[in-house]
């Protein structure tokens, strides 16, 4: 689709057995450093099996998307883009309830969606969210504290982080395979602008979610290092959703599709449940 700033956005649908009396409609939002096909359509087409219609987008600068690779310096229109498209989904199945999935930086985007649209959607589902991002992932110090100087001088300069994100993201073979994504634009390092954005966004979600209404599951590894289990424990405890609910899974990640067989089972049967 084309977008407000006339920006080429990929976007995909994925249909149950046509069979199957559609159930509902499931809008997904990828993270950081990923796309809406690779590891993330193993998830829409599991969903979409059990009777979903389920439809996501590239984000700016991801995937098949246009945009600077990893380029986000506003979240503001990536937000606008989802909206514009999940909408343009909705329209066509207007009594079918719509829930809005995020995983990773996407979780954050779809938190986003759902302050700016309170009433829109039946439900919330964050895995792995974005609503604080780990010590160990931040820019080292001094540069934290220099960041909105070196974002303006130089916002497209990639930044060094601790570890790759799939180095602490996937376990065993799927690491591999996530490295080896041929449309994979954007690398592990977020340019200065971005990380900026993503350290703006983390905060704005934190003061702002318990304007969260919407009925709300979160799922979080423990040993998830780069973005901290505790935040998402604040931000299901701030929210106003009279129906939540947050899963903390032992031992497990921050990319739940990247576990072991057994651990990926078990976290996506209670997200299906």
């Amino acid at each position: 689709m084309l977008n407000q700033q006339n920006m080429k956005i990929f976007t995909q649908s994925w249909r149950p057995n046509s069979t199957l009396q559609l159930k509902g409609i499931v809008a997904m939002v990828h993270g950081y450093n990923s796309e809406s096909s690779w590891f993330f359509e193993l998830t829409a087409v599991a969903i979409a099996k059990t009777g979903f219609l389920v439809c996501a987008i590239d984000l700016q600068g991801h995937g098949s998307s246009d945009g600077l690779p990893g380029h986000i310096p506003n979240i503001v229109p990536i937000v606008c883009d989802c909206i514009q498209f999940f909408d343009s989904i909705k329209v066509d199945h207007p009594k079918l309830p719509a829930f809005i999935y995020g995983e990773s930086l996407g979780g954050a985007i779809a938190i986003l969606v759902c302050l700016k649209q309170k009433r829109d959607w039946n439900g919330l589902i964050l895995n792995g969210s974005t609503g604080g991002i780990s010590a160990k992932f931040k820019p080292t110090w001094p540069l934290e504290k220099l960041l909105p100087v070196a974002a303006f001088l130089a916002p497209i300069w990639k930044i060094v982080i601790s570890k790759l994100l799939a180095s602490k993201s996937y376990k065993e073979w799927k690491r591999k395979l996530v490295v080896k994504n041929p449309n994979r634009k954007a690398s592990g390092k977020p340019p200065m602008a971005t990380a900026l954005e993503l350290l703006r966004v983390s905060e704005y979600i934190r003061r702002h979610c318990h304007e969260l209404e919407v009925t709300m599951l979160m799922v979080h590894g423990e040993d998830d290092v780069v973005c901290d289990y505790r935040s998402a424990r604040f931000i299901y405890e701030s929210a106003a959703s009279e129906d939540k609910r947050l899963k903390i899974f032992p031992s497990m990640w921050h990319q739940l599709i990247g576990e072991p067989k057994e651990n990926m089972e078990l976290v996506y049967g209670f997200i299906l449940s």
